[in-house]
């Protein structure tokens, strides 16, 4: 399952817009004991966010879906909203920011990362 992103991922990523305002939209499926292993995440992660202009517009976790087949609810969605795809691209290259991305690949099992434009 698909968990982060690779080069060639973020490369298409940039290209499709480098300075175009998102929001990311993660869909977190956590292992065991993966959410509060994501929780650390979450606070390595704010300082490099803000660093870039980003800001958490929602973080929650999956209660019972209403709507949805076998194996689609998610165990948390994450909203962020980033100045640009570039401001992005550029918090994931920081040296520091990398040093804890290791608390997110061992929380999360499986992942959606998808850039959302704002309307």
């Amino acid at each position: 399952m698909a968990v982060n992103p690779t080069g060639a991922d973020m490369k298409a990523f940039l290209a499709a817009g480098p300075d175009q305002p998102i929001v990311m939209l993660n869909l977190l499926r956590f292992a065991e004991g993966g959410a509060e292993r994501y929780d650390e995440y979450i606070a390595h992660f704010r300082p490099f966010a803000e660093k870039v202009g980003a800001s958490v517009v929602y973080f929650g976790h999956g209660a019972d879906p209403i709507v949805a087949e076998q194996g689609q609810d998610w165990d948390a969605v994450l909203l962020v909203s980033y100045p640009s795809r570039r401001a992005f691209s550029d918090m994931v290259r920081d040296p520091g920011y990398q040093e804890g991305t290791h608390l997110r690949t061992e929380a999360v099992i499986e992942a959606v990362l998808q850039p959302t434009i704002p309307r």
